[in-house]
């Protein structure tokens, strides 16, 4: 049975993938996606696209466990009538003391409601002498964006 989408089915499923991504909960961050979904990235980026709901979830799930990643929404627009929506970002990698920013491009299928393509766009490169990578000029604290992870995160030992 299709699922009609709406801006709030959207929005929900947006955040429970991130929700699920913060939480290292593989099962919730499948829930999300079509089983052949595909997540895209800049050229170079984490061995190229990952292509299927499990291995988004593993891979976040991995992002966790050893970057200490935490993401957050800093703003989200749906459109039900084009089926698509386009979210922006901050990255955490709380065991470098990293910190990305970026938006997303989502793409959902009409008839499941749920996410079938990302396409993942960032501020800067991921320069390695980098701490802070964002959008040179632009005045993030004073608009209101995370300038701190959320959650503190200790490495494993």
């Amino acid at each position: 049975m299709p699922r009609a989408l709406t801006h709030e089915r959207m929005e929900q499923t947006i955040r429970i993938y991130f929700d699920g991504c913060n939480e290292a909960d593989a099962t919730k961050i499948r829930s999300c996606f079509v089983d052949d979904a595909v997540h895209y990235f800049p050229p170079g980026m984490y061995r190229g696209p990952f292509v299927g709901a499990e291995t988004l979830a593993t891979r976040w799930v991995e992002a966790v466990e050893t970057l200490g990643s935490v993401w957050t929404i800093d703003q989200l627009v749906t459109d039900p009538a084009s089926a698509r929506a386009v979210i922006e970002w901050t990255h955490f990698k709380t065991y470098q003391q990293k910190m990305l920013r970026g938006d997303e491009w989502y793409l959902f299928d009409e008839r499941t409601g749920l996410i079938r393509e990302i396409r993942a766009y960032y501020a800067s490169p991921q320069a390695a002498d980098l701490d802070c990578l964002e959008l040179g000029g632009f005045n993030y604290a004073e608009r209101g964006y995370p300038m701190h992870s959320p959650l503190t995160r200790k490495p494993p030992a």
